[in-house]
């Protein structure tokens, strides 16, 4: 099982656990509580960024959508960062789709209240910083890795990114959920979830996933997965420190 996260203040998203007593202060009043069901969508294509959100638990997918109706995975944000840049890069909109994938907790903020704390340049500001550069790496690697890798490689790569940001080693996904992710059909994730299953590093049904071989995993893995978590842990963001299992 995972380690609990270490904070110094009781949060449990990375970004609000490092900051200092005086910056929480100022921030926590404008901090709400809220429950994330499973796809709410915390940003539209195109729409005003008045609010941004800290992840406590779950995880949040971003997504860019075609014409045709389907959909790709560029990214995800789980308890080590936040949803909403564009609050903090004056940009206001973006053209990709935020929501989440699996249900949890957060805090929503208005974007001006939390604009005025980082231009503040305080811990706030290096550590928003720091994770838009990872994330920058995940988007790019995640392009390159659908690109290149097979669909074995690249489940366990998008399995192990989930694992490193959830609280446990078992969280629900469907087929259909995985296809759009990975930009694949359905009949191709279930070929791959069978591969893994067989090599015994993951139990997978009725739309649960369960990790049993974190390590197997990692082997099962591309190079895209080491390259994402090096630049989180260079960066001192990464999410979750995990025994072997």
């Amino acid at each position: 099982m995972p380690s609990a996260i270490q904070s110094r203040n009781g949060y449990k998203n990375r970004i609000l656990a490092s900051l200092s007593k005086a910056e929480i202060s100022r921030l926590s009043p404008n901090l709400s509580a809220l429950d994330l069901p499973s796809g709410k969508t915390l940003l539209e294509p195109g729409q005003d960024a008045g609010y941004a959100y800290f992840i406590e638990t779950g995880l949040a997918s971003v997504v860019v959508a075609m014409a045709d109706g389907s959909m790709v995975e560029t990214g995800i944000t789980g308890n080590d960062g936040l949803v909403g840049f564009a609050a903090l890069l004056g940009t206001k909109t973006a053209p990709t789709r935020t929501f989440m994938q699996i249900a949890g907790t957060g805090f929503k903020i208005k974007a001006q209240h939390l604009l005025d704390e980082f231009e503040k340049s305080g811990t706030l500001q290096k550590k928003v910083n720091r994770y838009f550069q990872a994330h920058l790496v995940l988007t790019g690697q995640t392009a390159a890795c659908n690109r290149v890798h097979d669909i074995a490689e690249r489940l366990a790569r998008w399995l192990l990114i989930c694992h490193d940001r959830m609280e446990a080693d078992t969280f629900a996904i469907t087929h259909e959920f995985l296809g759009h992710m990975l930009g694949t059909r359905r009949s191709t994730v279930t070929l791959a979830a069978g591969i893994l299953q067989k090599g015994g590093v993951i139990s997978y049904s009725r739309g649960k996933v369960i990790i049993r071989d974190r390590k197997g995993l990692e082997k099962a893995a591309c190079e895209c997965y080491r390259t994402i978590k090096n630049e989180f842990d260079r960066l001192g963001i990464s999410s979750q420190v995990r025994p072997s299992s």
